[in-house]
Formats: C-alpha cells, sequence, structure tokens
C-alpha cells in the first residue's frame, strides 16, 4: 500500500509540474504575441518616416513599373520554380573565373547598392563580399538598351557611371543614377521584364548573373552546415552520437552575435544553452566574495564550447562568460537537445506512422487500368488550361460511369523552360502517394509530342474559386481544410518529400467535399538532415530561406500552411502587391510585420504566428511532436481527426457535381499505337 501511495503522490506531483509548464507557456507565448505587436508597430513608424522622407528606394524601378501595371488579382501566383541548379566543378570553374578585380572605390559603390536594396540586403557580409567578387563590368553606348522589356532576364545590374532610363510601353518612368540596382529579380528565376532599360549616355555597369549568384549562396550554406557538422564532431561527448542525431542537432543550432563585453551568460543564473565558438574569443569569469570585479579564469577561442552541463540538469552557474571581441556562436537549447535525444524531432513517430499508414489506398479498385492504353480513352471536354499543356475530362470507351481527368502537357516548352527533371519527379512522387488527401495518379503515357497523366478527376472546383465566391471562410470551414492539407503534408513528409506550393489553387474538393493536394512541379524528396536550393513556390506563399537561398526541407510547407490559414481566413495575403521584389522584402521582414484582421479569433492568429516563424526550427513543427504539434494547437480543440481520416465529417460544403455533357468535337486522343509508351524516364 505505501509503494502504491507513493506512485500516486509522485504521478500527483508530475501532474502539477506538467500544468506549471503549460501555465509559463501560456504566458511566454502571450509575452512573445506583446513584443511581435511592438515590433510591428515600430516598424509601422519607421516605415512611415521613410515615406516621408521620399527617398528613392533600391527596388524603384519595379516599383515604378507596378504603378503602370493593371493586372488581376492572381497575376502574381503563378507557381515560379528556376531551373535545376547543381555545383557541379564545371559551375565552380565559371564562377572563380567570373571573380576580377574591383578598385576600392567600386567593391564600396556595389556594396552600397546591395545595402540599399530590401531583398539583397538580408544576405550575410560574407555571401555579399563573395557575390560582388563575382561581378563583372560592362558599357553601354548612348542610345543602347540594357533590357528590353518582354524579354527573359538572367542578371542584375549596378550603375557606376553615367545615365539610364527606364520605360514601359513607351512612356518614361524614371532615371537610374550611379549605385541604383536593378533586375534583381532574375536573379531568382527565368522572369520576363515587364520595362525597359536604355542609356541615355555612355554608361558602365557592374553584372551579376543568376548562375554565379546561386552558386555563391548554395556553396555558402553547404559550407555553413559543414563547419557546424565539423565543431559538433570535435566536442567529446558528442562523438558517442549517432550521425543521424548530429545531423539533426546541426539544423537546430542557431548561430548568434555577440559584441565585445557583453555577456553570454552570466554567474548564478539557471543554465539552459549550449555553445560552441565558431569565431572569436570569450573569457571566462568568476566574481568571489568580497570582490567588486570579475576575475578572468580562462580564455575560449574558436572550436571550443561551454554550457554543456545545460544539456543535463538546471545546474545554477558559477562563473559567467563574456565576449572578447566580436564573437560568434553556434547555440542549441537544453529542450531542443533533450527532443533530438529522444528521437522526437523530424522523425515520424509511430502514431503519425500509423496516421500515413491509414491514408493508404488499395490498387484492386483500379486494377482494370493496368492494361489500359491512350487510345482507349474518350475525351468528354476540356477543364483547364496550365502552362505547359491543359486538362482534359475523359472516360474509358469500356466504362461510360468511370471519369478521369488527362493532364497533357507538351514536351518542347518542358525542354526549353529546364523542366524536364521537374516533370518526371512529380510523376514519380506522385505515383506513389495512395492518401485520400492527395490526387491520385493512376498511369502515364507519351508520344512524340506530349506526356500523360492520368488522374482522379476532381470537379468540385479549387479552394481559389470557393473564396473568390465567398470573399473570405468561416473558421469551422478553414479549420476542416487546413486539416485535409495537413494530412496530406503529414503523409508526404513522413516519406521525405516536401511540396512547396501549398496554396487554395492547389487543392480541389472531391464530391464529398473534401479536399486534396494536387500534383505540383515542385515536389521533391529530400533526404533526413538535408537540404535543398532549388528556388520555387508562390510569390507571398515562400518561406524567406527559399528567398535567400539558405536551403530547406519540409518546415517550409509549414509556413506556406500558415500563410494558407490567413488567406482562407481574411480573403487576401499578408505579403502582397503587385511587385515581385516587394513581396519577397515583406516575407524577408516576417511574421512581426503580419497585420491581422480584427475578427481573426487569439488561436488562429497563434497558429499563424507559430507556423510562419522566420527561423525554421522555431516553426510548431520543428518542435518535439513535429505535425502533431499542429493538431494539438488550440485552434484545433475539439476537432475530430480520426473522423476526418474515416471521412465521416460533413465537409463545409457539398458540390453538386454534374459532369458535363459528352461533347462529340472533342473526340478521342490522335495517336500511332507503335509510338506509344508508358514510361517517362527517357522522355
Amino acid at each position: 500500500m505505501g509503494t502504491l501511495r507513493d506512485l500516486q503522490f509522485a504521478l500527483q506531483l508530475k501532474i502539477e509540474e506538467l500544468r506549471q509548464r503549460d501555465t509559463l507557456i501560456d504566458e511566454l507565448e502571450l509575452e512573445l504575441d506583446a513584443k511581435d505587436e511592438l515590433i510591428r508597430r515600430l516598424q509601422d513608424e519607421l516605415d512611415r518616416h521613410r515615406n516621408t522622407a521620399s527617398l528613392p528606394g533600391p527596388s524603384a524601378v519595379s516599383a515604378a513599373c507596378s504603378a503602370h501595371l493593371e493586372n488581376k488579382k492572381s497575376a502574381n501566383r503563378k507557381t515560379v520554380i528556376s531551373e535545376p541548379f547543381s555545383l557541379d566543378p564545371v559551375t565552380l570553374t565559371m564562377v572563380s573565373q567570373r571573380s576580377c578585380d574591383k578598385s576600392q572605390a567600386s567593391q564600396r559603390l556595389i556594396q552600397a547598392a546591395f545595402l540599399k536594396n530590401d531583398f539583397l540586403k538580408n544576405l550575410d557580409d560574407g555571401e555579399i563580399g563573395d557575390i560582388i567578387a563575382c561581378m563583372y563590368p560592362t558599357t553601354i553606348n548612348r542610345g543602347c538598351y540594357v533590357i528590353q522589356e518582354g524579354t527573359n532576364g538572367a542578371q542584375a545590374y549596378v550603375l557606376e557611371e553615367g545615365k539610364l532610363e527606364v520605360t514601359k510601353d513607351g512612356l518614361k518612368l524614371l532615371t537610374i543614377e550611379p549605385e541604383d540596382m536593378f533586375g534583381e529579380l532574375a536573379l531568382l528565376y527565368n522572369c520576363t521584364h515587364t520595362y525597359s532599360v536604355s542609356a541615355q549616355m555612355d554608361s558602365r555597369l557592374w553584372v551579376l548573373d543568376n548562375k554565379s549568384y546561386q552558386a555563391v549562396l548554395v556553396q555558402s550554406g553547404l559550407d555553413s552546415v559543414s563547419r557546424t557538422m565539423e565543431l559538433l564532431r570535435s566536442v567529446p561527448f558528442l562523438q558517442s552520437l549517432s550521425e543521424d542525431v548530429i545531423v539533426k542537432m546541426s539544423d537546430l543550432m542557431e548561430e548568434t552575435h555577440y559584441s565585445e563585453g557583453e555577456c553570454i551568460i552570466g554567474q548564478e543564473a539557471p543554465r539552459d544553452s549550449f555553445y560552441i565558438i565558431s569565431k572569436g574569443q570569450v573569457e571566462v569569469t568568476e566574481k568571489k566574495p568580497g570582490h567588486e570585479e570579475q576575475i578572468v579564469l580562462s580564455q575560449l577561442s574558436e572550436g571550443q564550447w561551454f554550457g554543456e552541463k545545460a544539456l543535463w540538469g538546471e545546474e545554477v552557474r558559477t562563473v559567467s562568460v563574456v565576449a572578447a571581441g566580436a564573437v560568434t556562436c553556434l547555440e542549441i537549447d537544453r529542450q531542443a537537445f533533450k527532443d533530438i535525444i529522444d528521437g522526437l524531432v523530424f522523425d515520424c513517430n509511430h502514431e503519425v506512422q500509423q496516421s500515413c499508414d491509414s491514408q493508404v489506398e488499395s490498387d484492386e479498385d483500379y486494377g482494370f487500368l493496368s492494361s489500359s492504353t491512350l487510345s482507349d480513352f474518350h475525351i468528354i471536354c476540356s477543364l483547364a488550361a496550365g502552362e505547359f499543356g491543359h486538362v482534359d475530362l475523359v472516360k474509358l470507351k469500356s466504362n461510360i460511369k468511370c471519369h478521369f481527368a488527362m493532364k497533357v502537357l507538351e514536351k518542347k516548352p518542358i525542354f526549353n523552360n529546364g523542366h524536364r527533371e521537374h516533370v518526371l519527379r512529380e510523376g514519380r512522387i506522385l505515383m506513389e502517394a495512395h492518401s485520400p488527401f492527395i490526387i491520385r495518379l493512376h498511369k502515364t503515357f507519351r508520344d512524340p509530342e506530349c506526356l500523360y497523366m492520368l488522374t482522379e478527376a476532381c470537379l468540385g472546383g479549387d479552394l481559389y474559386g470557393l473564396l473568390a465566391d465567398k470573399g473570405y471562410l468561416d473558421e469551422r470551414s478553414t479549420r476542416f481544410y487546413t486539416a485535409c492539407v495537413v494530412e496530406a503534408l503529414t503523409f508526404l513528409h513522413c516519406r521525405g518529400v516536401v511540396y512547396r506550393d501549398v496554396k487554395p489553387e492547389n487543392v480541389v474538393l472531391d464530391e464529398h467535399g473534401y479536399a486534396k493536394l494536387i500534383g505540383s512541379r515542385c515536389l521533391k524528396q529530400v533526404e533526413v538532415g538535408k537540404k535543398t536550393w532549388t528556388f520555387c513556390g508562390t510569390l507571398g506563399y515562400m518561406a524567406p530561406e527559399i528567398i535567400l537561398s539558405k536551403g530547406h526541407s519540409t518546415s517550409v510547407d509549414f509556413w506556406s500552411l500558415g500563410i494558407f490559414v490567413f488567406e482562407l481566413l481574411s480573403g487576401g495575403l499578408p505579403f502582397s502587391g503587385s511587385d515581385p521584389v516587394d513581396i519577397l522584402a515583406a516575407t524577408i521582414r516576417g511574421v512581426a510585420q503580419m497585420d491581422f484582421p480584427k475578427n481573426f479569433s487569439t488561436c488562429a492568429s497563434s497558429l499563424i504566428k507559430k507556423l510562419c516563424r522566420s527561423n525554421p526550427s522555431e516553426r510548431l513543427v520543428g518542435l518535439r511532436n513535429g505535425a502533431k504539434d499542429i493538431q494539438r494547437h488550440k485552434w484545433f480543440e475539439g476537432f475530430n481527426w480520426d473522423g476526418l481520416c474515416k471521412k465521416t465529417l460533413t465537409p463545409p460544403v457539398i458540390p453538386k457535381v454534374t459532369p458535363p455533357p459528352d461533347s462529340s468535337a472533342c473526340g478521342d486522343y490522335s495517336v500511332d499505337p507503335a509510338e506509344l509508351c508508358t514510361n517517362w524516364e527517357d522522355f
């Protein structure tokens, strides 16, 4: 009996401890929200001062052009994706050969242009220096064009001498002066210029091409990861950890900077973080009883560490650590380290894996498609047009009640735009993605001109259309559709796949009203602990690490999910505008700049803020339970996740799906059976 009472007492103590922790977390969240609001107000005040000063900004060219544009709301909602980029020896040689000598005056001018630019000023000093080294000079004679409207661009420019004129449709917009930068959007993806730039007099410019820009940033990211891994492996008590754990720890190590004399950890304060010195030196000091000044006990330099006892307990510090000059440290707190050791970060735990497995559908229902060919399908009507082709509603000639969607892609524009690998990757991933919350790809075909993707037909429309009809959605509807997307992302992430293009246009409704993610060229498999650097997604939905080429993984999908919730509830985006550079710059400034409508509930705002942390490791899914932390958030309190997976919930909208009447004008696909093939790999 005594033993039982002891256990009950210990259990009560543990419950009380957990309750106190929950209370503390709630208090810290409120404090964080208050600080976010203060930052937003200060930024608004700063913006008002900037507007009053009427200084010409770094994106003056883009802004001036935007003022003359009358695009529809969806103009900037197109999925953009850069060409595949690999840091191979040939690319590195090309970049190194581009490096050319510059005078101190030229370097200062280019650097000043970068620091004036709302987008590029966010790069690290080292990255800016390496990028400047790759820039090369060019001269433009009076009357000649630097950029012509309607052409594709792959370079950005800084004017050093002369004067340039920006025009659109023949009308003058503004004049570019020395130390101005333009064309920066071309560094990210192969965009079409919406304006022309010509020389009013003989001019000298510095040119930066997108391959050099990407090579510098990718190499910088890889070097940073490699350096962090090297530092972690050098710590004796970490050497017994597996490579997988070290990789996860590296991903969660946060780089922090301290100025001379700044106290990094204080004496007689609870320990909570472990530090490795990346650059600089620190002094370990102690203030002994009866002495007014700190006594220096030792100095630690690059590669050394301190605070390791914080990872194992609640010891009180007996010494202080102070920066001896500028210092950069890699830091990880106790809870993050504990989560890694417990194997809970970035892994699909048993509960999540069961959720994933329960979504897998049987192939038996579609066994009759195994022997089908393209000529077995009859076209009923066209459903939609896309960048590389169109989508048809089709039916099997032998089974007129069974409808499908046939995505028809033209090979030539896919090749010309460098998207062959993206299309192949989409097909491979979707063929294995058997989830009720992801559009099912049944089969692929190809002929000499086109590629074909046979998918299930969801005729209930997409959420962008629903949003356009209603203006915005209520919280119940938004919660339901968001939950469907969470299940789809959980399924993909369990298999190491990042989606990278979550938005209402890519979420369609089936005949029952349940939401499904459609295919996307942004789909990619990323190994655990690895990152990818491709710039892709939709402006306004992209995570900051994609824009800044910092390397990214599955956590970018949950940033986009936060934006998705915001748009469904408000009918608009937090980062929007007709100037793409302004959208990118606002995204980088982050969640502190989000202007939340007054009708948002506190729980909804909290979820969005937690999903849209600028640091990927601080997002809700970067914490100990991954996607389960989303399901357990207060905004989803009372939501029946089991009923969602079993499809026993009643959706907010049940579409009235009536297949269009068969149009005899559509007919069949004109194909030569001898030229048909179901294998895409060698197209």
